[in-house]
């Protein structure tokens, strides 16, 4: 059951502020992506090496509201209230191929597998019943697709590539146990904190302009 990174999340209030905000961070504007009519919610992608890609996600107004809490803490307070100081890096994705035995194999909730689409896109995604990011958005979400090849490989190619996806924790040997239930304990590194340091995720890409580091930590108003 090989485990995969498959994508990055940055989450903005509108798609409009996320691209804005990638823009003047990585150097390029990030296409339109499509809708999730089940969670309402749109995107932007682009590939960002392989069968990777970055994803600008948001809260469509335009769509009817779904009748259960959306992915990625999308709907908390606390989480809109710090995307509008500044859109961050909010989580990561893996994918397998087989869903329903990653689930089997964490000691935690990683949600329900639930099917999704997007345009002739079709895929599980296990989404918790309250639609929270899994420890904080440390720990990443899980998904299976049902496509005969990943959609990274057709995504725009901006010249932007992942280097490296590092988990800052205090409670490191927690971290690791977790990802290397989920099978994913090779594909990111976790770095140390001190006792009572806020954990964060980090992200450096290459890009055209040069190397940049991305982080989930809230921007201070």
């Amino acid at each position: 059951m090989p485990t995969r990174l498959d994508h990055l999340v940055i989450a903005a209030t509108s798609l409009e502020q996320g691209v804005e905000y990638v823009q003047h961070e990585l150097g390029v504007v990030v296409p339109k992506g499509g809708e999730h009519p089940l969670m309402a919610t749109h995107n932007h992608l682009m590939n960002i090496g392989g069968e990777v890609f970055l994803e600008i996600v948001a809260i469509n107004p335009d769509a009817t509201p779904p009748n259960r809490p959306r992915w990625f803490s999308l709907d908390d307070p606390a989480v809109q209230h710090s995307l509008m100081n500044e859109p961050r890096l909010l989580t990561w994705v893996v994918n397998t191929d087989d869903l329903l035995k990653s689930r089997a194999n964490a000691s935690f909730d990683i949600g329900a597998p639930t099917p999704l689409a997007r345009g002739h896109l079709n895929w599980l995604f296990a989404i918790p019943d309250d639609g929270a990011l899994l420890a904080g958005g440390l720990l990443p979400h899980c998904m299976q697709w049902q496509t005969d090849k990943h959609p990274a490989l057709s995504m725009p190619d901006l010249g932007c590539r992942l280097d490296e996806l590092t988990i800052h924790h205090p409670y490191s040997d927690w971290t690791s146990e977790r990802l290397k239930q989920l099978g994913a304990d090779n594909i990111v590194s976790v770095a140390p904190l001190p006792a009572n340091h806020l954990p964060f995720l980090s992200a450096s890409i290459e890009t055209p302009t040069g190397r940049v580091l991305l982080d989930s930590k809230p921007a201070q108003p």
